[in-house]
């Protein structure tokens, strides 16, 4: 750790900072040191967020450097009157800004979108409710709202999505979460064992375990002092690449299945169970819950299981190839997929995006180039960057992932670690009075862990970002002027996550 001339302390990705490390600024230059730092492509706020204190409630921000892989970490003190707004500097500070109004009371002078994020607002006297959210609103005898859930066909959880048409032009939408309120980052304080701790992080969002539980064990690691062994870096790197796979080759099946190309829909949706068949046999678990524990892992992989992997991704390969070159040059597909949902660099820079819609816009934000931990430093990860912006993009992105993927997966089972001793990180106790910030690139983006330990080593306040707290706003920007017809293509185009977001 070491201070610069930002006002600000310097760490690396899961490194561990004392809590008197951090500068303590004024609230006018934490907010125009930060805002500041947003106005640059090489950097993007990570987590923004408050924490109890002696004196009430601390104000942390973790801004992070794409170019030089650190994280900028600073402090404030709100006071007890209204702040100025990082929102009004730069937008992309919104959802954070609005999260810590409903959960610290931190109110704003000059906020300009000062919405509920996750809950609802009283209205007459009422407990709240999610009936009396103030949806934005247009006059004018020629457009008409449409309401898509809470409730919606099938399994997916609640969230409300608000359009305002102009026939079926999509002039507005808004997107609102908040119908579930999990309580995950209390939990993370209440509960006092590591396996608690960790069966948490696995449940964060249930299609990224691997990138949850990773970014739990680097976080819990770096408190203990522990360091782990190069097989459960291995482990771990190959469980991210095997979950971005599946993911990935899930999201174009129902892609394809959003433009009625159901040949697609049918090999995609088979191709990808082979995939979370095989973490199965590896951990018992197809969604891999259960491998990843801070300083071990629970099934360390051996050359069998290497064996019957290369058996599997040869089959996959040879079929998943054949279908996505198809995908990719059939001309009713593309024809929806080009220009449809489409976002500028410029917008997505202000808004703060992260993983694949970034990208797409060719915004070079990726955790395993900029902020590498485990096997990323030695893989020499490159990022796909795509300039389209446009579901084409984001789909052909998958694409490149999924084959840069495979890849990396084969090269490293060639060369196996071997498992290194046990290291009970239950028994060790974490740093007093000290902070730890871990980030990992989970297949939908940047997964933001952050930690405060009090003076006795216990875990004070727990923060978690999905990277869906910066990207539904993207969303709802990139279906202006579209056809509300596209608005099912669009939203599995960036296949956000509900739960993540409701924590």
């Amino acid at each position: 750790m070491k201070r610069n001339a930002l006002s600000a302390a310097e760490i690396k990705n899961s490194e561990t900072i004392a809590l008197s490390s951090i500068p303590l600024l004024g609230y006018d230059e934490f907010a125009a040191m930060n805002a500041s730092l947003a106005a640059d492509e090489g950097y993007h706020c990570s987590h923004l967020f408050t924490a109890p204190h002696e004196k009430g409630t601390r104000i942390y921000c973790i801004m992070a450097d794409d170019t030089k892989g650190r994280l900028l970490v600073s402090s404030a003190d709100p006071g007890r009157k209204g702040v100025r707004s990082l929102t009004a500097i730069h937008p992309s500070f919104h959802p954070f800004e609005r999260a810590m109004a409903e959960t610290a009371g931190i109110t704003y002078t000059d906020h300009p979108w000062p919405k509920p994020l996750r809950y609802t607002e009283p209205s007459k006297g009422t407990k709240p409710r999610m009936e009396d959210h103030p949806f934005f609103e247009i006059d004018g005898k020629d457009l008409h709202q449409v309401g898509v859930g809470p409730i919606h066909a099938g399994v997916i959880e609640p969230g409300h999505f608000r359009f305002i048409c102009n026939g079926e032009k999509v002039l507005h939408l808004e997107i609102q979460m908040g119908y579930q309120h999990r309580g995950a980052e209390e939990l993370f304080v209440s509960k006092k064992s590591m396996l608690e701790r960790v069966m948490l992080a696995e449940s964060v969002a249930g299609d990224t375990t691997a990138g949850n539980a990773t970014a739990f064990a680097l976080l819990y690691e770096s408190l203990t002092g522990t360091e782990p062994g190069s097989h459960v870096s291995f482990c771990r790197t190959l469980a991210l690449e095997l979950e971005r796979m599946a993911i990935h080759t899930g999201d174009l099946a129902a892609l394809s299945g959003d433009v009625a190309y159901q040949l697609g829909n049918a090999v995609f949706g088979r191709l990808r169970t082979p995939i979370i068949n095989y973490t199965q046999s590896w951990s018992g678990n197809r969604l891999g819950r259960g491998q990843i524990r801070p300083g071990r892992v629970n099934f360390p992989f051996t050359e069998k299981l290497a064996s019957s992997l290369e058996k599997i991704l040869a089959g996959y390969s040879r079929d998943y190839i054949e279908m996505a070159d198809t995908l990719f040059h059939m001309p009713g597909v593309q024809a929806r997929f080009h220009r449809t949902g489409r976002l500028s660099k410029a917008d997505a820079l202000d808004m703060g995006l992260v993983g694949m819609p970034a990208r797409s816009t060719g915004i070079k934000r990726d955790v395993r180039l900029t902020h590498p931990h485990d096997n990323y430093g030695p893989l020499k990860h490159q990022p796909v960057l795509l300039a389209g912006g446009d579901v084409h993009a984001r789909a052909l992105l998958r694409d490149l992932e999924i084959r840069q993927s495979m890849n990396y997966v084969l090269g490293m089972i060639k060369n196996i670690p071997e498992p290194g001793k046990d290291v009970n990180v239950e028994k060790r106790k974490l740093k007093p009075r000290s902070l730890c910030v871990s980030l990992v690139e989970g297949w939908r983006g940047e997964l933001c862990h952050a930690a405060i330990t009090g003076k006795n080593g216990e875990i004070s306040c727990y923060r978690i970002k999905d990277p869906s707290m910066h990207n539904w706003f993207g969303l709802a920007m990139a279906l202006r002027n579209q056809e509300i017809s596209d608005f099912p293509l669009c939203n599995k185009s960036f296949n956000l996550s509900y739960c993540g977001h409701d924590l």
